[in-house]
């Protein structure tokens, strides 16, 4: 057991024997992660390192806290949205686990920054991100401590995005690996992890049936991939708006109807917006939604829809159960936005399934790893995860699966490898 003096800011420390259950049965479909812990008890390869992380403080979350932890590494966390924290799960973190921990679920914009700056405050010399809100911190009121940073990850889409945006201007100060770009990321994070437990917390917010109702996607990246399939799985009939054309044309050829996002609203019954932009559904969308449409979202920040607009279009609101609320616009419609706007998934439900977070988070360590031993060599600048140990991550899979793949002859590989070879 830690020590009850562990810092941290968290709902109720009573709590903790819970998150501890959680975290126990979460570490069951983490067979990687947990080799990695293993590993990383006996060599310590981050011994000492200052590791401030700012993710969703779920169960899997943690137990990549503890594999930091036992690599040595002193870690810090913070939540990266003020809905998805597991309160008893922080708890534990605190109680049992000795990681310092500052989420709350439902904590407001002031507690969210202040539990930012609370990361920041332990100096940190590598940072995690969901969302780069820790980065762009860091960047910018507590540029101070940029000096002392070796490297970062970020785990999502949005965040890479932002990141990307700051290294072409020149204001990325320290290397970032975009963990979320390895293929055991977002191939299976994003596309079944996302798609999955998207219909899980629309599910348990509303009750609705999927089967028979039009639902709108917009956006059809890795994410948008996974939940057009799952809601087709359940008999949805799926619309997909995109801007991009060969993601469109990709959404069209795998069965979907594509049309323009208006069009959509005009049809749609459940919306859900996983673009990683601004206003995916904005006030003209809204204006022609038809009574009863459900607004979700599925991308890291709750400004994929309009929400202002939404309330400056209504006339009253009201929440109508946990995570549902309903807005009465001025023409007598009832318009439905899900858990504020905010993941859905995270926030209504218990986010992805832990077998998925497992390579997630994965990379995630292997990537703190390979970044202190590489300290001094990277550039300013977003990395890719290196391809031999994305392969790893998924051999270490597929070996908890008891599953064997072929390997290449030395004729194969020679013939791969020439240019001489052929007909």
């Amino acid at each position: 057991m830690a020590s009850k003096q562990t810092k941290g800011d968290v709902k109720d420390l009573s709590l903790a024997k819970d998150g501890v259950n959680k975290i126990e049965w979460a570490a069951r479909e983490m067979p990687v992660v947990k080799l990695i812990r293993e590993r990383f008890a006996k060599e310590k390869p981050l011994a000492g390192v200052r590791l401030s992380a700012c993710l969703h403080v779920t169960s899997e979350t943690a137990n990549l806290a503890i594999a930091l932890r036992d690599g040595g590494a002193e870690v810090t966390l913070c939540a990266s949205n003020p809905l998805s924290t597991q309160d008893d799960v922080a708890a534990a973190l605190v109680q049992e686990y000795g990681i310092p921990t500052y989420a709350i679920k439902g904590e407001d914009d002031t507690t969210y920054y202040k539990h930012l700056e609370a990361a920041l405050d332990a100096k940190p010399q590598m940072t995690m991100d969901d969302g780069a809100d820790l980065l762009t911190l860091l960047h910018t009121k507590r540029s101070d401590l940029l000096a002392g940073v070796i490297g970062g990850t970020e785990e999502t889409t949005t965040g890479v995005i932002r990141l990307t945006a700051m290294a072409a201007e020149g204001q990325l100060k320290y290397p970032v690996i975009a963990v979320n770009d390895a293929e055991t990321k977002h191939f299976f994070d994003n596309r079944y992890g996302t798609g999955q437990s998207t219909l899980d917390g629309i599910t348990r917010a509303t009750n609705i049936l999927w089967a028979g109702r039009r639902v709108v996607i917009s956006g059809y990246g890795w994410c948008g991939r996974g939940v057009a399939s799952r809601a087709n799985g359940m008999g949805a009939h799926v619309i997909v708006c995109e801007t991009n054309p060969v993601r469109a044309l990709e959404a069209v050829m795998d069965g979907f109807t594509v049309m323009h996002s208006i069009e959509a609203a005009k049809v749609g019954q459940m919306f859900i917006t996983v673009t990683g932009g601004l206003h995916a559904i904005g006030r003209k969308h809204i204006e022609v939604l038809a009574n009863g449409a459900i607004l979700a979202n599925s991308g890291h920040f709750n400004d994929e829809i309009d929400i202002s607009a939404l309330k400056e279009m209504s006339v009253s609101s009201r929440e109508l159960r946990p995570f549902v609320e309903e807005y009465t616009m001025k023409d007598g419609r009832l318009i439905y936005l899900l858990a504020e706007g905010r993941l859905v998934n995270l926030s209504a439900a218990e986010g992805h399934p832990s077998a998925v977070m497992d390579m997630s988070f994965a990379n995630q360590a292997l990537c703190a790893e390979y970044i202190y031993e590489n300290r001094g060599k990277l550039d300013a600048a977003v990395h890719v995860v290196p391809p031999a140990m994305d392969a790893e991550i998924g051999r270490l899979k597929l070996q908890s699966m008891g599953i064997t793949i072929d390997t290449l002859s030395d004729a194969q590989k020679k013939y791969q490898e020439s240019w001489q070879e052929g007909t």
